[in-house]
């Protein structure tokens, strides 16, 4: 049973679900054959993406157009803040639509039972997209899960320390020192430079903090503070020569970067699907080496907790009553990213982040840049800020006056912070470079 085998003509009347949505075995069938461009073809905004993806194969504004109109994206509407949240394609949100209409239709227990099979698909899909094994997979609600996951199922104490970067977020930073608090284990801060010149700059810090007390070295990929991505495999490696495990937050990776989990070399990763992946809300994934999985404590316990337990990373997901829907789907945005390519998505973030760099220096020479322009050290983030800007009131500006929506980053980094995906265009960038080039004259 695949996804398109669920929704029946008899339980959706008003169109054929197969044809608005491609499956990931269909994909695979159908990749090695779309290399001709499809000459003068207009494309719905919903249809398959197996013939958007011979438009897409040129690698144009034109094909990006049409990516673009894959999603329901308001006209005139600039939207750069996939770090805080992306639209899903319409491949995507139908799939959640019509799987849910599905349950209310027959919320039984023999029509829901599908459900288990479309997420084994769906874990599947993930660990194929993540460079992992089906049983090293968790399919999380996000990444504040994940990473709770791991902060709280480790066995530490007193004597202990967990070394952790002051970048990152809350739920890998805060989480350590609020367990640190009820079970007396040191946390580690480690400080990387401002303006690093090479990736060994920001390795550097990390090596120095690694001692024989250490048990988990606890990072994130891409800064959604900076922007400054970490030589990850790297770290990850020198941890694993010290025999300490790797905690790699991938909020800010999962999607918009190609990630090999085994060849990164990290032993947890964690994402959410509602930023770069562009999946359905409330999904994420939790990766845990399958080497780790018996030793980690779970965070809930829940319905099938038996029949998981000794299934690698399946006794994480345990978590109650789930939105079916939206965890099945999740294979549908897998099946997305894979139709465009994994490669093609991570050049084109970089593209549009390098743009961006090059038209904001351009426009406003003033300009300061908390994120590297090396792209070695960084990826499709981008924060930056200008003499005397109010980063609040700049961006409620962006937002009234020109239709650019991105978000506010504060301390050590304060500015404005823009994060482009795929359903954005040059021209876009173009206008967003103008726009804050309105700022710095005002």
């Amino acid at each position: 049973m695949n996804l398109d085998q669920v929704i029946t003509s008899e339980s959706i009347p008003r169109r054929s679900f197969m044809g608005r949505v491609l499956g990931g075995v269909a994909a695979a069938a159908v990749l090695p054959a779309l290399t001709a461009p499809l000459e003068g073809a207009a494309l719905r905004p919903s249809a398959p993406p197996r013939r958007l993806l011979r438009l897409v194969g040129r690698d144009d504004e034109t094909s990006w157009k049409l990516v673009r109109d894959q999603f329901p994206i308001r006209p005139g509407f600039i939207y750069l803040n996939a770090a805080n949240l992306a639209p899903s394609p319409y491949v995507v949100s139908d799939a959640v639509a019509d799987l849910t209409r599905d349950i209310d239709r027959e919320m039984s227990q023999q029509n829901r039972a599908k459900f288990s099979e479309l997420r084994e698909q769906a874990r599947i899909g993930l660990a194929q997209y993540l460079g992992a094994d089906p049983e090293e997979i968790a399919i999380t609600r996000n990444t504040t899960e994940g990473n709770n996951t791991i902060v709280n199922g480790l066995t530490l104490g007193r004597g202990d320390e967990v070394v952790i970067w002051d970048q990152n977020h809350p739920t890998n930073n805060v989480s350590w020192d609020v367990r640190a608090e009820r079970f007396g284990f040191t946390v580690v801060k480690v400080k990387t430079p401002a303006t690093p010149a090479k990736p060994a700059d920001l390795a550097a810090p990390f090596l120095a903090a690694l001692t024989p007390k250490t048990k988990i070295l606890s990072i994130t990929h891409i800064s959604s503070t900076s922007g400054v991505a970490l030589p990850v495999r790297d770290l990850c490696a020198a941890a694993r020569q010290r025999g300490i495990p790797t905690l790699v937050d991938g909020a800010q990776s999962f999607g918009s970067s190609v990630v090999n989990l085994h060849d990164m070399g990290c032993d947890f990763y964690t994402g959410s699907a509602h930023k770069w992946f562009m999946g359905p809300r409330e999904t994420g994934v939790l990766y845990v080496r399958r080497e780790r999985a018996a030793s980690l404590w779970p965070n809930m316990v829940g319905i099938g907790w038996q029949s998981a337990k000794d299934h690698g990373a399946r006794k994480f997901e345990t978590l109650g009553q789930r939105d079916d829907g939206a965890v099945s789907a999740v294979g549908r945005a897998v099946d997305f990213h894979n139709g465009l390519g994994r490669d093609r998505v991570d050049a084109r973030v970089r593209e549009l982040a390098a743009q961006l760099k090059t038209k904001l220096q351009q426009r406003v020479p003033t300009i300061k840049f908390h994120t590297p322009v090396d792209p070695s050290m960084s990826a499709g983030i981008v924060i930056f800020t200008l003499p005397n800007l109010d980063p609040p009131a700049a961006a409620t500006t962006l937002y009234e006056k020109h239709q650019i929506t991105c978000a506010v980053s504060g301390g050590e980094f304060a500015g404005l912070r823009f994060a482009p995906h795929v359903y954005v265009l040059m021209d876009d960038i173009e206008k967003a470079a103008g726009a804050v080039a309105s700022l710095a004259t005002a």
